[in-house]
This record gives structure tokens, C-alpha cells and sequence, in this order.
């Protein structure tokens, strides 16, 4: 069993979210007793079209379960939206209303459907793929570029079925999920999409060229997008602006939220990364940009993430705002020896942020510093920005 960083509450209904096979409903059974737990799973034909027909059949079970039954856990939640309502209701009028544990592989139905999400009453969580801290002595960072760090994927001793698993995943369940959900008209032409959005991971998008290449209008590639984001297959990652800075870099960038996803959506799975290329570099980037934010969102950290990129093209991968309005701007290199020409992003951006911390996150295997900037260990960078890790 791998202890996972993120605590699920159990006095309090909440939403957890996140990608298909990152382990919601694992979760979910560890933390709470099967004996004291109602659950419906909506991935189950017979219960789906049981409550899609009549959404107040689980109102009037949960209203008449047995002694001693705290949770109700209702996973997929999104399939049938309408459960929300009778979940308020059970909330707001329920002498003894039980705590409601709803999973999803998406909110982007409920937000479009205009779904109750009961605001005020019911927390919100995402859980990720695996970091490397639940990992431990399990995490190989070879391993974790080039398939990713799903469970269902990782921890198979079989190489090959993993590379299995990663396929299925994207031929499979990626064209189901937009599929079922119906979230696309034209699905040839999103599938065209998302390969070309696997090979644009990590760059900054420019919708126009993107529209160009597959035929596709403008505002068609942006909901696409759209659709990625709120399926929590991918996300943008915007440009960092302040009060006293222009806008300089207009457009975002995009990143899938799996090394392993990415390799399978643009057929690389076979290709061993090589360190020293520009492929392993690209991944592991990618990587510990993803190892930043699993680790921000586990911890409860409402940080806000961006990049840089000045008018002289001089770019930070990754630009960390935290609660407290402390910022650290962490440049990313697959190097074990980098030099002061790896700098050139992170001074720039200190000149338009002197209070920034500057780090170069690294291959290196022990810390150093250069002027203003601190050289550390990737691991020990995250450590840095999040030093609650270490307590």
C-alpha cells in the first residue's frame, strides 16, 4: 500500500477529482471503514441507469441505512449530476445527514451542466499520479519519465503490460471518457487534435497555428483545450505578469498531466530516453514541473504557477507564487553540472522581481550557489519551495 501525501477529511463531505486510474476510490477505501460506508458506483451499468432513471432512490436509501453508516461514497458523480441535489437536500434537512465522499473523473460536466456543487457545504480535492515522496524507495526517476507515474502503471513489475496499460489508456479510455460525456461533436478531429497536443506539450501554444495544421477553426481548438483542462488530461500554464510588466508573452503553455501519457499520445513509449538528449531533458522538465504542483495541491498550498518569458526571449520554466506572496523562480535543467549559461532566464527575471528566490533545479548531486541563484538537487528544490515536506 503506498501512503499517499493527500488526507482525505472524515468530517466533512467533499468532491475528490482527478484522471481516470490515479486511485480515487483506492483512496477513498483506505481512509474510510467498508462497514460504516454506503457506496454507489456509477461506473456499474445496473446502478448507473437505476438512479440516472430516478435520482431520489439513493436519497431514500441513504435516509433508511442501516446503524452505524457515517459515509456515503458515490463515485463518477458526473455521470449523473442530478445526485447533487438530493445530496443537498439530505445535507440541509437531515437530522443526521452522513458525510458524502463524491470521486469524478471530470468536473467539466457539472460546471457546464450548471450542476449543484454545493458551494459552502462540500470541500474540493484533485489527486494526482504518484510523486516521488509516496514512491520512496520505489521511485526510479528513469522509470517515472519515460512511463509515468499512474499506479496502475508503475507499481506492474511487467514492463511490457505497462506499456500496455498506457496505450489502452489513450486509444481506449481517453476517446470513452470524451466520448460518454459527449463533450466533443467531432471526435476523428479531437483525436487528430490531442496527437498534435502531445507533441506541443511543454511549448507555448499558438491556437491560430495549431487551427492551421488540422483544419480546425480557431475557437474549436481553444474549447478543445478547454475540454483537456477540465478532464484534468492536461492543463495551461499561463505567463507571469505584474503591475508593473507588460504582458509580454500572450500565449500559454500546455502540459499533459503524465510523462507516461504523453510518450503513449505521441507514440514514444518504445524509445528509451537517453540522458543528455533533448528528449530526456524536455521529460524530465515536464516531470518536475508536474513533481511542483502534485506536491502544492497535496499539501493544500493554493499556489499560483506560471513561467517567464521576456522580450529578449529569455525564459524561467516555472514561476511559483505562494499564499504568502513569496515567489520562486525555478529554472529546470538535466544537467548534474550546470554553468552560469543556465542562469540567463533566472536573472532576467530577477530584475523584474528582485524579492524572487532563484533556483536552478537540477541533476546535481549537492547544492551550490552562484551569485543570487541556488543550485540544488531537484528533490531538494521541492523541499525548498514546500519545507513542510520535511517535518
Amino acid at each position: 500500500m503506498i501512503q499517499r501525501l493527500l488526507h482525505l477529511p472524515e468530517n466533512q463531505s467533499f468532491f475528490l477529482f482527478g484522471p481516470r486510474q490515479t486511485g480515487k476510490s483506492t483512496l477513498i477505501r483506505s481512509t474510510f471503514d467498508p462497514e460504516k460506508t454506503l457506496t454507489y458506483n456509477l461506473l456499474h451499468g445496473e446502478q448507473y441507469r437505476k438512479l440516472r432513471r430516478r435520482p431520489e432512490r439513493m436519497a431514500e436509501e441513504v435516509k433508511n441505512r442501516k446503524p452505524g453508516i457515517t459515509h456515503v461514497v458515490i463515485d463518477e458523480v458526473q455521470r449523473v449530476p442530478e445526485l447533487l441535489n438530493e445530496v443537498h437536500a439530505l445535507i440541509e434537512e437531515s437530522d443526521n445527514p452522513p458525510y458524502f465522499c463524491m470521486s469524478g473523473s471530470s468536473a467539466r460536466k457539472l460546471k457546464r451542466g450548471k450542476a449543484n456543487l454545493l458551494a459552502g457545504r462540500v470541500w474540493t480535492y484533485n489527486l494526482h499520479p504518484l510523486t516521488h515522496m509516496e514512491l520512496n524507495e520505489k521511485f526510479y526517476l528513469n522509470k517515472a519519465l519515460e512511463i509515468g507515474t499512474l499506479p496502475s502503471v508503475y507499481l506492474r513489475e511487467n514492463n511490457e503490460e505497462a506499456l500496455n496499460v498506457l496505450h489502452s489508456y489513450v486509444n481506449t479510455y481517453l476517446k470513452e471518457e470524451i466520448e460518454q460525456e459527449a463533450l466533443v461533436r467531432d471526435l476523428d478531429g479531437f483525436l487528430d487534435f490531442l496527437h498534435l497536443a502531445g507533441d506541443e506539450n511543454g511549448n507555448i501554444i499558438n491556437f491560430s497555428s495549431i487551427s492551421r495544421k488540422i483544419g480546425v477553426h480557431n475557437t474549436t481548438i481553444r474549447e478543445y483545450f478547454r475540454v483537456l483542462e477540465d478532464t484534468l488530461i492536461g492543463f495551461l500554464l499561463y505567463p507571469y505578469t505584474s503591475p508593473s510588466r507588460s504582458r509580454l508573452a500572450k500565449h500559454p503553455k500546455f502540459y499533459l498531466f503524465d510523462t507516461g501519457i504523453q510518450r503513449a499520445i505521441i507514440n514514444s513509449l518504445g524509445a528509451p530516453l537517453i540522458p543528455e538528449t533533448s528528449a530526456f531533458g524536455r521529460t524530465f522538465e515536464h516531470f518536475v514541473i508536474l513533481e511542483f504542483m502534485r506536491i502544492s495541491s497535496c499539501l493544500g498550498e493554493r499556489c499560483r504557477f506560471f513561467f517567464y518569458r521576456s522580450a529578449a526571449h529569455a525564459e524561467v520554466d516555472l514561476i511559483i507564487e505562494k499564499p504568502n506572496k513569496s515567489i520562486f523562480a525555478i529554472e529546470i535543467k538535466a544537467d548534474d553540472d550546470p554553468g552560469k549559461d543556465a542562469l540567463r532566464g533566472l536573472k532576467s527575471f530577477s530584475r523584474i522581481c528582485p524579492e524572487a528566490t532563484l533556483i536552478l533545479a537540477s541533476l546535481a548531486p549537492n547544492q551550490r550557489k552562484i551569485g543570487d541563484v541556488l543550485i540544488l538537487p531537484w528533490k531538494e528544490a521541492i523541499n525548498h519551495v514546500f519545507p513542510a515536506l520535511e517535518d
